[in-house]
């Protein structure tokens, strides 16, 4: 099963092949580079001129075509208003085209999924602009599980930041995202030595982890049919993010790199 995963919703576009659980090929885009963690003022990415040049790279690359392909996965949001909506109408085009069936997944959920080396806390923190961020926070308990800790969420970064101190104020957490740039002496300000921040260079592409993340839900049965399936934008007039009572483990596929 070959499965072409996509992002538009965070700055750097990128897409990504796996075919049996192995990353074949991955294509992000070269510039601009928010992953780079002096880059405080960026220019936004065009998706819309580089999204189909990458998808087209990343298919050479992997030496198949799009009747290879037996599923799309893309990240739902939240995230850039405009990417979704690129991300996403392309990838219907040529879902319809083709048949081929399409999964949509949380943004913030394969941020975290990202992750390979950590093992506790993760607060997936993205830019949102308008002084907000989205974030979502996670707990990880080993390379394959996640539990969702609270709710997704658009707000304020000190909302964010104090809520996730409240949890466990002893505990160090992993915060991964753009938007540990404009906000990182705020992070450090309550958690110091506790944080950990990356903007992700060091990890796979969200487009590899939306990948993986369809794996199960392709296989299964389909519920995000494509006339309805619309972006998660997420700016919720409450800006608080609200602790799950009950919270349910997430499987993450492992990931091989080639």
């Amino acid at each position: 099963m070959r499965i072409l995963g996509i992002d538009t919703a965070t700055s750097t576009a990128s897409v990504a092949l796996i075919k049996n659980g192995i990353v074949v090929a991955e294509q992000i885009s070269e510039a601009p580079n928010p992953y780079s963690e002096t880059a405080i003022a960026r220019p936004k990415s065009n998706h819309a001129e580089i999204l189909l040049p990458l998808i087209e790279s990343l298919l050479r690359e992997a030496g198949c075509g799009l009747g290879d392909i037996s599923g799309f996965g893309i990240s739902i949001g939240p995230g850039s208003f405009t990417g979704l909506r690129i991300g996403l109408s392309t990838l219907k085009g040529l879902a319809y085209g083709g048949s081929i069936p399409i999964v949509g997944v949380s943004t913030l959920l394969a941020n975290a999924a990202r992750v390979t080396d950590h093992e506790g806390l993760v607060c997936s923190f993205l830019n949102a602009r308008k002084n907000e961020v989205y974030a979502a926070l996670f707990r990880k308990e080993d390379d394959h599980v996640l539990y969702p800790m609270t709710d997704e969420a658009a707000a304020p970064a000190k909302v964010i930041v104090e809520t996730v101190a409240s949890l466990d104020g002893a505990a160090p957490c992993l915060f991964l995202g753009d938007g540990v740039v404009p906000y990182g002496d705020l992070i450090r300000s309550y958690f110091g030595g506790r944080a950990k921040l990356t903007t992700g260079e060091c990890y796979p592409s969200v487009a590899s982890a939306v990948a993986r993340l369809s794996v199960g839900r392709m296989m299964g049965e389909n519920d995000n049919a494509l006339g309805v399936m619309v972006p998660t934008y997420l700016r919720a007039p409450e800006c608080e993010m609200k602790l799950r009572s009950e919270v349910q483990p997430i499987e993450i596929p492992s990931i091989t790199l080639r």
